[in-house]
């Protein structure tokens, strides 16, 4: 029998170079990581991590992803204020999927949103099921 308990996000560097050790990263060198709120189960997002921004986010507690657009790191919430606090961080049986077991602060969309699912089929038409909760002007300054 398991039990399902949460460590410190904060990892040593014997602890982070292990769980490294373990992801499959893709060959591009990333990992898909889908963001889920630690205590109510929702689904927030789905981002890139390469092997820095896993070693990172171990190692700060702070949630960290890669960016393929910008081709950098991308600290969660470093131009909206909308961060993600790491509880747990779980690599599926695979290897190849990362789950950031996170405390969001804010949204977690860059569309205003609080999560990045808000579309789905209804009716035959592709609808949107939430509003946005912050103008992303806000966010961003633009």
């Amino acid at each position: 029998m398991t039990t399902d308990t949460t460590a410190d996000p904060i990892q040593p560097p014997a602890g982070r170079a292990l769980f490294l050790d373990a992801v499959r990263f893709d060959r591009d060198g990333l990992v898909a990581c889908i963001a889920q709120q630690h205590d109510s189960g929702e689904v927030l997002m789905m981002a890139w991590m390469n092997r820095a921004a896993v070693a990172e986010t171990l190692a700060t507690g702070r949630v960290c992803y890669w960016s393929r657009s910008r081709h950098a790191l991308w600290r969660k919430g470093e131009t909206s204020g909308q961060v993600q606090r790491l509880v747990d961080l779980r690599l599926d049986c695979d290897g190849d999927t990362l789950l950031a077991l996170v405390d969001q602060k804010g949204v977690a969309c860059h569309t205003g949103r609080r999560n990045c699912f808000f579309r789905a089929l209804r009716d035959g038409e592709l609808a949107e099921l939430a509003a946005p909760e912050v103008d992303p002007a806000t966010l961003y300054g633009s």
